[in-house]
């Protein structure tokens, strides 16, 4: 070695090769600064082998070919890392209180996205999990661009028609553990034009200023003053009922029709044949460019449609016009001030919808002796809640929003103790198994022997997921199965409810009641622990619980037998991604519900999209 080649100079010397190895033990931000440090290595970090590795390094893909098929969409592996480091945090099982059924979104990678699926309660089929479909409905996908930027789509279906909602991601913090759906107030931007020169905040005032009292001293004069750009106001600062109100408007207003969405997979199916397979990233590669071209114009309702008239070649992403069609100048679908999109439903603007709104939010709250209840209320609750003008007068644009942010949550056997009032996806924690926690995870499972399987009597069984997790209390070790998802008509066991808890350091005494499985195998059980199994005892929140044991089988199986009923339920280990991509599409609800089902229901709200082989309903398990 060359005694004056040392520190950037070697490195700068080192074949890519080998400086990609070493940068795998970098994060993407120190490989920036690494490349920011040195001229010389500016070039040399600046290579697609540096950055594919720090894309392959993240572990969302089974396999590099599908690396290598996303980086054709992008102009860069460094673009492509960007994304990856965005959306990575969001990858993972999201759930909510509400409803009691329906309520777990797996978030996965897609196409040059990332997708979040809701799974639907259903039964197991004729021939198990492997058979399948497992049903599921879209709440929402986030894009990647030409140059690496996120594009943010809420989906749902209203009036019998399949939307998507354009809105921005705002930022992820590396350990988010809630995902809150927003309308984000926005300052123009000195490059950024307004179609009019009203400013949004100026339209509101008028319709507002006309009602609010001279007597009203419980705002200041700022407070009533629109269009001074100041610090804007959080969306959580709005009351409930103003929050709903605001994302269903501005939902109604950003919508963009697409069409027969069973011709457009979010990702590629579970295929066999690898032509289907190229077949279905053709597919996705023209569904993304059309998106995202509606995205930056926010076209029509009707643009979607007309746009597949036109063929388009993926292969041209390349090219400077098609760069350019896919920036998303802000990243964000705002709403004009003025109102005066193109798009908007037989030519009602956002300016006219907040108009009627707030007339009827300030003339309802008039009572007929002349007391302005609306002043009573903002008196009592200011210290609370901001009101719905000072909110809207904060920026000159809104839009939505998606942001994933860290928030300080209890929780009770892994599961997370919800806010009643938030649109709001909450994450779960999911251990990977290791040599004293082997068996956590996600499990699916049923009741009955043999596993998963319907008989002539029993046709289908209801699909649970338990999610594993361990704890440790007083020097023992606990086992302890979740429920997170019931396959039910009706839920007979609440949410976070634990379907057993067994003491590691307990062996069971029991044995096993089958020396064989369906197919005539012999069982083998490698261990068995003594607990308890929940049972109909003190109502649906507080279930009671009665003894039995669970074993362990050979063949991956866990199986959980009470003792007194002799009720049994089997699980298996999931693999969600796979199981989706062989599964089958339902409708969703509308948008805002379709993220967050803030309705308390116990019933399947789904329940209307069930099919013969999947049928949604399930006798009540009356002996647990």
């Amino acid at each position: 070695m060359l005694p004056d080649l040392c520190g950037s100079r070697l490195l700068s010397t080192l074949p890519d090769d080998i400086f990609a190895i070493l940068a795998r033990s970098l994060s993407p931000r120190d490989v920036c600064s690494l490349g920011l440090s040195c001229r010389d290595l500016h070039a040399v970090v600046a290579s697609d082998k540096v950055w594919f590795a720090q894309c392959d390094k993240m572990g969302l893909f089974s396999c590099t070919s599908t690396l290598i098929e996303w980086r054709k969409g992008v102009c860069s592996y460094k673009a492509l890392c960007r994304f990856l480091v965005n959306v990575q945090p969001l990858i993972g099982i999201w759930v909510h209180q509400n409803p009691e059924l329906g309520n777990v979104v797996y978030v996965m990678p897609g196409f040059l996205s990332v997708v979040g699926c809701r799974i639907i309660p259903q039964e197991v089929g004729p021939l198990g999990l492997e058979d399948g479909p497992i049903l599921w409905a879209p709440v929402f996908e986030i894009l990647c661009d030409y140059e690496g930027s996120t594009a943010f789509l809420l989906h749902g279906r209203e009036r019998g028609a399949d939307y998507v909602y354009p809105g921005l991601l705002k930022s992820v913090d590396r350990t988010c553990n809630a995902l809150l759906l927003e309308v984000e107030p926005q300052h123009q931007r000195n490059g950024g034009k307004l179609a009019h020169s009203k400013s949004f905040a100026h339209q509101v005032d008028k319709e507002v200023s006309r009602r609010l009292s001279r007597s009203d001293s419980g705002i200041s004069k700022s407070q009533r003053i629109f269009g001074q750009k100041g610090t804007v106001i959080p969306f959580s600062r709005l009351g409930f009922g103003d929050r709903r109100r605001l994302l269903d408007i501005v939902t109604s207003q950003v919508q963009l029709n697409v069409p027969d969405t069973t011709n457009f997979p979010l990702f590629p199916r579970s295929r066999n044949n690898e032509l289907d397979l190229q077949r279905d990233v053709a597919v996705l590669y023209e569904r993304r460019l059309l998106l995202l071209q509606m995205y930056k114009r926010g076209g029509g309702q009707n643009d979607l449609k007309s746009c597949l008239d036109v063929p388009l070649n993926p292969t041209e992403l390349g090219s400077s016009e098609v760069r350019k069609s896919l920036e998303c100048a802000n990243g964000l679908q705002a709403i004009q001030v003025d109102g005066a999109r193109s798009n908007c439903a037989k030519g009602k603007t956002l300016s006219g919808y907040l108009k009627n709104g707030l007339k009827q939010i300030l003339g309802k709250s008039t009572s007929s002796n002349g007391v302005n209840e609306f002043q009573k209320k903002t008196a009592s609750s200011e210290s609370k809640h901001v009101q719905l003008h000072e909110f809207l007068g904060s920026g000159d644009t809104i839009g939505l929003s998606l942001r994933a942010t860290t928030m300080k949550l209890s929780s009770y056997r892994a599961w997370p103790n919800m806010h009643d009032s938030k649109f709001a996806l909450y994450k779960l924690p999911i251990r990977a198994p290791k040599a004293c926690h082997e068996h956590a995870g996600l499990w699916g499972g049923t009741f009955g022997w043999p596993p998963g399987r319907s008989s002539e009597d029993k046709p289908g069984k209801a699909l649970f997921f338990i999610l594993i997790s361990y704890d440790e209390s007083e020097g023992q070790q606990t086992l302890i199965a979740t429920k997170i998802l019931e396959g039910t008509s009706y839920v007979l066991h609440p949410n976070g409810s634990a379907m057993f808890i067994v003491n590691i350091g307990q062996p069971s005494t029991d044995t096993f009641p089958w020396d064989s499985d369906e197919d005539s195998n012999p069982i083998d059980v490698k261990q068995s622990f003594m607990g308890e199994g929940i049972a109909n005892g003190y109502g649906f929140r507080y279930p009671g619980s009665k003894p039995g044991s669970l074993f362990v089988i050979h063949n991956g199986l866990l199986v959980f037998i009470w003792k007194e009923s002799r009720a049994v339920l089997t699980l298996q280990r999931l693999n969600l991604s796979d199981l989706l991509r062989k599964g089958e599409r339902v409708p969703s609800l509308s948008p805002v519900s379709n993220f967050a089902y803030l309705t308390k229901t116990y019933s399947n709200v789904f329940s209307g999209f069930s099919n013969s082989s999947n049928a949604l309903s399930s006798p009540r398990c009356a002996s647990i």
